[in-house]
Parts: C-alpha cells; sequence; structure tokens
C-alpha cells in the first residue's frame, strides 16, 4: 500500500462527498425509449486503437480531417496505460480501484478477472441494447479472452449486450488468427485479405449498411490491435516511410535523470543501435496506422453516402499511448509520463463545432457515461466519470474536473503477456498520480515521489518534488488518497481540486 497523511485524506475526501451533490439514477429518461419508433437518437462509432501516441497522428490524413471538422480533447487521459485494465474502465466508466482489473492477466487481471467481478454485466453494451440499440464489437476485447472459449455453452461466447460479435484473441501479428464471428469460429490466414485491420474494416463498413436499414440505432466498436507491437503493417504500406526517423522531443534519450525515481535513474542512455531500432519500430507504427487510417476514411465516406453523418457520432481514440525514445526509455508504456497517457479522441458528428480543442482533462472513465448520455441512458450512480456530451455541443459541463488520476500496478512478469516487455526489471514500480496542465504529481509505492511543473516544464524533465513546500505536499497526498478511494459521484467532486 502506498502511505499517505490520513488525516489530511479523509477531510478532503469528506470534503468531496459533502461537494458532490445530486447524481443521475440509473434507467432511461422519462417514459423510455421506444425501440421500435425511428429516434432522433443517434447512431455512434467508436474507433478504439491500441498503443496509438499521439506522434503518430501526424501520418494519418483521415484523422487530421477529423480534427478540423469535430472535436479534439488535448488533455485526454488514461486512468492507466495499460490495455486491459484500460479498456475495462472504457467499457464500466469506473477506474481500476473499482473495476479490479489492475494488470493484464490473472490473479490481478485480464478477461477472466473482469467477468467474475462482474464487468461484462457492467459494461454500457447492455444497457445500450436494452435501450433499443443495435450493438456490435470488431477486433480486441480483453486480454487473456480466447475466441473458442464456450464458458460452459455448447458455441463460442457472446458476451451480454452485443447484437453481433467479431472478436479475437491474440491477434497482434495481424495474421493468422480466429475470429468467434457471432458464436461461430473462423479461421484467417496469412493471405493479404486475411490483414486483421482490414477484415474489420470490411465488417465495420458491412455492418453500418446494414444497419443504416433498420429503425434501431446503432453503436458498433471497432478494436484494432494495430498499432500494437510486433508492429506489422499491410503489405500495400510496408515501404512506404523509408527514411523516416522516431521524433526526438527535449525528453528524447533523455541528458540528465538523476532526479528520477530509481526505476529509471538505472537506465543508460541509448546508444545508436538502440535508437536505430526505435526508428524502425516507429516507421512501422506509422505504416500501421495507414490502415487504420484508411478504415476511418471509409467509414465516414459510407455514412456520407448513406446520408448517417449527421445523425452519427464517429469516435476516434487509443487505450493509451507508447514511449519510444522519452526518458531514455526505448519502447513501451506503462509509466505517469505524457507520452504513455496522454491519447488522441476526436468526435465529429451532430452539432459538433468544427475544429473544436477542448482543453479540459478527460478521462477513459468518462466513455461509458458518454455513449449512455448520448443513447438517452442515465448511467448509474456506480459510474466513476461524466459524460462528454456537453462538449460535444459546444458547453463546458460546470464544476468539471480539474486533476485527473491515473493508478497503476505493476504486473508481474508473463510469458503470455504481449507486453511484457515493459514488466522486465526496471520497469515503474506500482504508483498512483495526478495530471493536469498545470502538474504531474506521482506517489511511487516505494516511497519516491515526482513532482513536475507542466506548465514551464511540458516536457516532464525536471523532477521539482525536493522544492515543494511541506503544505503543498500533504495536499496532493491528500488529494492523490482521496481520488484513489473514491467512488461514483464522490470521483467527480474530488476531483474538483488542484
Amino acid at each position: 500500500m502506498i502511505r499517505h497523511r490520513r488525516l489530511t485524506a479523509v477531510l478532503c475526501l469528506v470534503t468531496a462527498l459533502g461537494l458532490s451533490g445530486c447524481f443521475m439514477q440509473p434507467g432511461t429518461r422519462s417514459g423510455g425509449p421506444d425501440p421500435t419508433e425511428a429516434p432522433k437518437r443517434p447512431n455512434i462509432v467508436f474507433v478504439l486503437t491500441d498503443d496509438l501516441s499521439w506522434n503518430l497522428v501526424a501520418h494519418m490524413p483521415q484523422v487530421l480531417q477529423m480534427q478540423q471538422d469535430g472535436l479534439t480533447f488535448r488533455n485526454f487521459l488514461m486512468s492507466d496505460s495499460l490495455c486491459c485494465t484500460s479498456r475495462a474502465t472504457i467499457f464500466t466508466g469506473k477506474y481500476p480501484h473499482n473495476t479490479g482489473v489492475r494488470t493484464n492477466f490473472p490473479p490481478d487481471g485480464g478477461y477472466k478477472v473482469f467477468k467474475a467481478k462482474g464487468g461484462e454485466d457492467a459494461s454500457f453494451a447492455p444497457a445500450l441494447q436494452k435501450a433499443g440499440y443495435r450493438t456490435a464489437l470488431l477486433g480486441k476485447y480483453m486480454n487473456g479472452y480466447h475466441p473458442k472459449d464456450t464458458h460452459g455453452g455448447t458455441a463460442p461466447y457472446v458476451p451480454p449486450g452485443w447484437s453481433e460479435w467479431y472478436v479475437a484473441g491474440y491477434g497482434y501479428p495481424g495474421y493468422d488468427y480466429n475470429l468467434n464471428e457471432n458464436g461461430s469460429l473462423v479461421r484467417y490466414g496469412r493471405t493479404p485479405q486475411d490483414y486483421m485491420t482490414d477484415v474489420l474494416a470490411n465488417k465495420g463498413v458491412e455492418f453500418i449498411k446494414r444497419a443504416t436499414g433498420s429503425s434501431q440505432p446503432f453503436f458498433i466498436e471497432i478494436a484494432t490491435f494495430a498499432p500494437h507491437g510486433p508492429f506489422v503493417p499491410a503489405p500495400r504500406h510496408a515501404r512506404l516511410f523509408g527514411d523516416l526517423k522516431a521524433p526526438r522531443p527535449p525528453s528524447f534519450n533523455e541528458a540528465d535523470v538523476r532526479d528520477k525515481p530509481s526505476w529509471l535513474r538505472s537506465r543508460p542512455k541509448l546508444d545508436t543501435s538502440g535508437i536505430h531500432r526505435i526508428d524502425r519500430g516507429f516507421r512501422d507504427r506509422v505504416r500501421m496506422v495507414r490502415s487504420v487510417d484508411e478504415m476511418v476514411g471509409r467509414i465516414r465516406t459510407t455514412l456520407k453516402e448513406l446520408d448517417r453523418e449527421r445523425d452519427t457520432y464517429v469516435i476516434f481514440g487509443s487505450d493509451n499511448g507508447f514511449h519510444m525514445g522519452e526518458h531514455r526509455l526505448a519502447g513501451g508504456k506503462m509509466t505517469p509520463y505524457d507520452s504513455d497517457i496522454r491519447v488522441p479522441f476526436m468526435v465529429t458528428g451532430p452539432d459538433v463545432p468544427p475544429g473544436r480543442r477542448v482543453a479540459e482533462p478527460a478521462q477513459n472513465t468518462d466513455l461509458a457515461p458518454t455513449f449512455l448520455e448520448l443513447a438517452g441512458v442515465e448511467p448509474p450512480p456506480s459510474t466513476d466519470g461524466r459524460s462528454l456530451a456537453p462538449f460535444l455541443r459546444g458547453v463546458t459541463p460546470p464544476g468539471w474536473r480539474q486533476t485527473a488520476l491515473i493508478e497503476h500496478v505493476k504486473p508481474p512478469p508473463s510469458p503470455q503477456d504481449p507486453d511484457r516487455q515493459d514488466s522486465a526489471p526496471g520497469a515503474p514500480t506500482t504508483y498512483n498520480a495526478l495530471r493536469n496542465d498545470d502538474l504531474l504529481y506521482v506517489e511511487y509505492e516505494n516511497g519516491e515521489r515526482e513532482y513536475y511543473d507542466r506548465a514551464r516544464d511540458p516536457q516532464e524533465r525536471n523532477n521539482l518534488y525536493g522544492t515543494l513546500p511541506e503544505q503543498r505536499r500533504r495536499h496532493l497526498s491528500g488529494l492523490l488518497y482521496a481520488l484513489t478511494r473514491c467512488s461514483g459521484a464522490g470521483c467527480t467532486a474530488a476531483g474538483r481540486s488542484r
């Protein structure tokens, strides 16, 4: 357990709960939606990528067009920069300390833990389906999910809430994978037509076309495995960007890490061969996201051709970021630094102001309540996040959070974990952190601390914790204690502090 000054923390939490006010009750709005009527409720297309960092967006013309046509959250911060924990939060609107999913595999995380703790029933999908939505999930679900598992049935299992289901288990190489297609196992091989991102794009467009002919509104999540390692692009993109190098921000191969925590102080500077490997990996990541970008373009073109773009939200984002050379880190995630926890999120759709940039901190806790509110469904009181729907209408909700929570439990090394390169010795230990535009404050399990003045040091190079007055240290530690133990409306209230 990370130690805190409990008296200050309890006072902070009590104050937060006292300010929480009323919260919406579960269920639908007055009278409830009628699934048989042709609703004004919007359709929702959610494209969720895997490990896509901000520095890839410059190479995605269709996503850049989304920025021009819609809204961009400049500070979309993940509550944990790890695949399974992030996705559990996306599905439920709860922080990892409330989902119980803390790592990618049991006993502290993974699909089995998510299912055992009621995550599937608490997901937004059953509520959307009950409200009359036709729902579909394509691509990646949760780490540890196997498409052939029946969970006691006679056919491959499809979780509750999903009208259509086209989901893989280990799809990272892009080829040689199985899809559970609505309860039937379908094998894909190694032909160019089997490349997973393209298969998902085709199935996504087909679903949109089918759903458009129905009176039901629809929700579709297309969750790509790209650009997660091993960085395999589609054949048509494999030779692009031959001279491209990874970006070299001021934090790249940081010169002096003596003020960093011990897990990072032990890292030597990257040598020439290490930097060359980073450049090769970055080129392949750029090549991979070209297929994702083409998919985004196909989806938006299809909606326009079907005359559905004016009643359909298209949301593009990532489950976490990815570092490649920042702070001497060769490649990976799980740190509290900007490269890992701040991710792209763009939205186009009905009444979304074109070209708008939102500076307020948004989190993956906010996605489930956003989907529900757009569908006319009130989120349950257990939801830790808040709906982003007002931002989509050009309005900043009153009392919006000022500070976001980041929490991470160091996973044990696992040979079955595709992120195991980040689980090795020298990776960050368990930590909790506070983040906003002004600061990053981190408390590690071993007692080490970091504090960065992000207004002056956005690259997070100068750890100023040793210069903070004791009163400021107590305040930050108390706020962090309150947030790491919050639930429901208490998270909203606690997050209003800085």
